[in-house]
């Protein structure tokens, strides 16, 4: 099972890379998925700046993920907490589109990553 989740996780961290570095292009086709509206739209662009440093990041631990399990965990986790947050609001502002762009993203990122998180190592 090891190696199997060793073969899954480069991928998944690609596809988290270029998912949050995708988020303004997606924010565009896709506004119902990616946009929370214009009411804070200097918080959107602030947040677009995270993701893609994010985004950069997560490519490159993508080469050797054993070796940012920092990085893994914190990105897992703010992913789940976020997720968690985006789906309560797209409950609560009726916004239900977001369940199927960046809620599922993000918590099927933050999941795949606990899943496939490589184990620390013994050294």
């Amino acid at each position: 099972m090891n190696d199997l989740k060793q073969r899954l996780l480069p991928p998944l961290l690609v596809f988290g890379g270029i998912a949050m570095l995708s988020a303004y292009p997606l924010s565009i086709v896709w506004p119902s998925g990616w946009h929370w509206g214009v009411e804070g739209e200097h918080y959107f662009h602030m947040l677009l700046a995270v993701y893609a440093t994010l985004g950069v990041f997560l490519l490159l631990a993508a080469k050797a993920p054993e070796a940012h399990r920092s990085l893994l965990q914190f990105t897992a986790w703010s992913s789940i907490a976020h997720g968690l947050l985006m789906t309560a609001q797209s409950f609560t502002l009726a916004q239900h589109g977001h369940l199927l762009g960046d809620v599922a993203a993000m918590l099927g990122l933050g999941l795949g990553i606990l899943v496939l998180m490589p184990p620390k190592s013994s050294a």
